[in-house]
């Protein structure tokens, strides 16, 4: 209302007197108000306004002031600072300095902060703070400040991964990761360490040491001291590169750092495909560790490449079936990250070093050359379409350089491609465009190269412990895809591929699809012909058919039915039918999120597989299992991820997806059952759902920013959530803690008012729930809690009076209590007067 008013009385004033008024008033508030209508006085004096306050003409935030007659100013809180660059520390002194009324105009006692002089313009409702730094020159800041007393803080992520395969070639994988990231000061330390089987028999099981290293930010660039595997850290395209991957280096690196990436959710730029053509497994290997693995079933789909960390990286990607290897291929993870400042054409990172292993069984130490390795990528904004990379190293005593062009040709059609060579290796080049347009869009893709792997060590990468293909000669594949949308409700796909060199053949893939309404409910009709290249089960026989599929949306709970029929080449190379049948279904259980089950059938005999999602509290993950209808074998796999979080004295562990650089322990208490609130980051993009008890929260480092709490979904209630939102400012791997309550509330309207039954306009009330100001004429509302329903009353900045209620002495409506007047004594417990 108090705001209302105050932008009626300048839509009057513009309007009416100061119609001629062009600068801001410089007139004291007295002044000012004497332009106000007859009886709007009341309402701007010594009641709470809403206003927008400025420091040397920087916004600091939207805040409720009090005004006084004797021309001084109270501030009382800010509600929104979410537009200010400032630091939250700036709030905070100007809160302390501004809590006692303070005169208005020229500051002549207690300046601290530098401050000069105030002023309040009631035309645009605008608090003025000048302090002796206006005059000095502020250059707009072009990175974040980091924390000015650093953070503290301690991030595990771990991670597990376990894949077996059935039949002869029966073996099981599994890798466990942990990656740390903790903030000392300024400086960010990183460790990783890592078990792994690689599931060959009498494979021993490898551990190593990855990462141990120390890194400092400063303003545009970055250094890092210690042991590392060189990455693309700084840059935005990474050009592509033959043979091994940069080993770790015990060394520096150093680079321009507005490019960081971070680790999210969004899939690979461009998809990666498997074509198998029974239900299987594929399992994605870097550096020869796995690193994710999924059940699929038969015919043409894209791999899940969300959960694959961040960057621009080669992966092999091996499909099983039945047990055995039938496919591996070597493919690109592309995610990443944005151009952030285009006023700044160069990107660069260099590295220099010595190649190290550290608690390592993964090569012949004797063999493993420990000689000097370096390199320098870089990058290049030629247009803001266009930009080019190159990039030279040494690795494993070979040079490798490499080049790319990365070209958005229009908002629709971009291209990407590189040329790369390996000394004593090979040379090769690689394009991929997409072209969208209205209705679908158009992928093509095409690589080269020569290659002579005949004198390839095994451990040429240092974690590459499976024999390499000897090959001499060039290899080539090439892709075209399509997807075109016919109508609303259906679309056509199709993707060609040939291959030759390595492997040698032509596919073809064609599917449409349609979506409609059967029994009411959603249903996807899709249809699929095939003819692609003979593999191992397939008989060596090219793999033609044709599959007719159905996926039945049951509604909530009721799940997912899906069904198919359809005829491919058997195992033996002769004619099969076969079909399926699954059932899908998500929970929203306390562990147990979604399950799918489901068996195929084919001239072999019954296959099943089923898998499931879960989460608890410290942690979440997927597990699947399948019965080929082969053989009778099983396989199945597992993916466990976890975060775990310390510092500012906590320890809290999170088994919700973590995609934060920093964290916020959250000690949620509550006295209402069953409580679920939602935190959300409002800078980083992150949020986490919290219940009673001990909470994690990813949230941004480098940048200020604030958490928000607030109930879940459309849930109202009566309560009170002590505080609202809280801000942080930390490090890359900082920790930092907060409490929060949340307390049943009453609403309460009442009136306080002096001994002699004056209203009190401007009084400050305060609960364990929330605070308020009276109005001019001394009325009130606000939250109270339930269990504490006690009320300060603050007037003109001293305490005047505690008051007690009864509720039930006063009339209650739903859940507003109702409270006549309230009369406060000062120096004595206030009186509260029956409804």
């Amino acid at each position: 209302m108090a705001r209302a008013l105050i932008v009626c009385c300048s839509i009057l004033m513009t309007g009416g007197v100061m119609a001629e008024v062009k600068a801001p008033s410089t007139l004291g508030v007295l002044s000012q108000a004497e332009q106000l209508p007859a009886g709007f006085q009341e309402h701007f004096f010594d009641v709470p306004l809403a206003v927008r306050v400025d420091v040397n003409a920087q916004l600091l935030g939207d805040a409720l002031v009090v005004l006084g007659r004797d021309e001084t100013i109270r501030l009382l809180s800010f509600t929104d600072t979410q537009a200010s660059a400032l630091p939250e520390a700036d709030r905070a002194q100007w809160l302390v300095q501004l809590s006692t009324p303070t005169a208005l105009g020229s500051c002549t006692a207690n300046c601290g902060n530098g401050l000069v002089a105030l002023h309040y313009n009631l035309q645009d409702s605008q608090f003025s703070i000048l302090t002796d730094a206006a005059e000095r020159e502020r250059a707009p800041a072009q990175y974040h400040a980091l924390p000015e007393d650093g953070s503290d803080g301690l991030i595990l992520h771990n991670q597990l991964n376990i894949a077996r395969s059935g039949g002869s070639q029966a073996g099981t994988a599994a890798r466990y990761n942990v990656q740390a990231s903790s903030s000392l000061g300024n400086w960010t330390q990183v460790a990783s360490a890592e078990l792994a089987r690689t599931g060959e028999p009498g494979a021993p099981t490898y551990h190593s040491l990855n990462q141990l290293y120390g890194q400092r930010e400063f303003a545009g660039n970055f250094f890092r001291l210690g042991y590392f595997t060189p990455d693309a850290l700084g840059v935005y395209r990474r050009p592509r590169n033959f043979g091994a991957s940069p080993d770790t280096t015990l060394g520096f690196m150093y680079g321009t750092s507005d490019s960081l990436a971070v680790s999210n959710a969004s899939p690979s730029t461009y998809p990666i495909y498997v074509t198998p053509s029974r239900q299987g497994l594929v399992e994605v290997y870097r550096d020869g560790v796995l690193i994710y693995s999924q059940a699929v079933a038969s015919g043409l789909q894209t791999l899940d490449t969300r959960r694959l960390p961040g960057g621009i990286y080669p992966v092999q990607v091996r499909l099983l079936e039945d047990g055995q290897v039938t496919s591996t291929t070597e493919e690109m993870i592309y995610k990443p990250t944005n151009w952030r400042n285009a006023d700044q054409p160069w990107r660069y990172s260099v590295f220099a070093g010595k190649r190290r292993q550290l608690l390592n069984n993964w090569g012949d130490d004797v063999q493993y050359d420990q000689g000097l390795t370096y390199g320098a990528l870089v990058n290049y904004l030629l247009h803001p379409r266009v930009i080019l990379g190159v990039d030279a190293q040494r690795v494993a005593q070979k040079m490798q350089y490499g080049s790319s062009l990365d070209w958005g040709l229009s908002d629709h059609f971009s291209l990407y491609s590189n040329v790369y060579q390996t000394a004593g290796y090979g040379t090769g080049m690689d394009l991929q465009a997409r072209y969208q347009y209205h209705g679908g869009s158009a992928m093509f893709s095409h690589s080269r190269s020569w290659l002579d792997t005949r004198n390839d060590i095994d451990y040429l990468d240092t974690v590459a412990v499976r024999p390499r293909s000897r090959y001499n000669g060039r290899t080539q594949n090439t892709a075209v895809s399509l997807t075109q949308r016919l109508s609303a409700s259906s679309s056509l796909t199709g993707r060609v591929s040939h291959s030759s060199g390595n492997t040698n053949g032509t596919g073809v893939d064609l599917s449409w699809i349609r979506s409609s309404k059967l029994f009411g409910s959603d249903v996807h009709w899709q249809v699929s012909l095939f003819d692609r290249p003979a593999t191992l089960s397939t008989g060596n026989q090219r793999n033609r058919g044709i599959d007719l599929s159905i996926n039945l949306a049951l509604g909530k709970p009721a799940g997912s039915l899906s069904a198919s029929i359809g005829s491919r080449t058997a195992r033996d190379g002769a004619r099969e039918l076969n079909g399926s049948l699954g059932y899908n279904k998500t929970l929203e259980g306390d562990f147990f999120k979604s399950y799918s089950t489901g068996l195929t059938a084919d001239s072999y005999g019954v296959g099943l597989n089923a898998s499931t999602q879960f989460e608890t509290p410290v942690l979440n993950g997927d597990a699947y299992a399948q019965r080929s209808s082969y053989d009778g074998e099983f396989s199945g796999g597992l993916n466990i991820n976890s975060t775990v979080a310390a510092g500012a004295g906590a320890l809290a562990a999170s088994g919700s997806f973590y995609g934060g650089d920093g964290a916020m322990i959250v000690d949620l208490d509550s006295d209402i059952d069953n409580l679920v609130l939602r935190a959300d980051d409002m800078g980083g993009s992150y949020g986490a759902q919290l219940k009673p008890g001990r909470n994690v929260v990813p949230v941004a480092a480098y940048k200020s920013g604030s958490v928000h709490f607030d109930f879940t979904g459309n849930d109202a209630h009566a309560a009170s959530i002590q505080p609202p939102q809280t801000r942080y400012h930390l490090n890359k791997g900082g920790v930092v803690y907060q409490q929060v309550r949340v307390l049943k509330t009453v609403s309460v309207l009442g009136r306080v008012v002096d001994p002699q039954g004056r209203p009190m306009a401007g009084a400050h009330i305060l609960n364990h729930a929330s605070s308020g100001v009276s109005e001019a004429d001394g009325f009130f509302v606000l939250e109270m809690s339930e269990s504490s329903p006690s009320l300060q009353i603050h007037h003109r900045g001293q305490p005047a009076c505690n008051v007690v209620l009864e509720p039930d002495r006063h009339k209650r409506e739903n859940n507003v209590l109702l409270v006549a007047d309230i009369v406060c004594r000062a120096a004595s417990l206030g009186v509260a007067k029956g409804a």
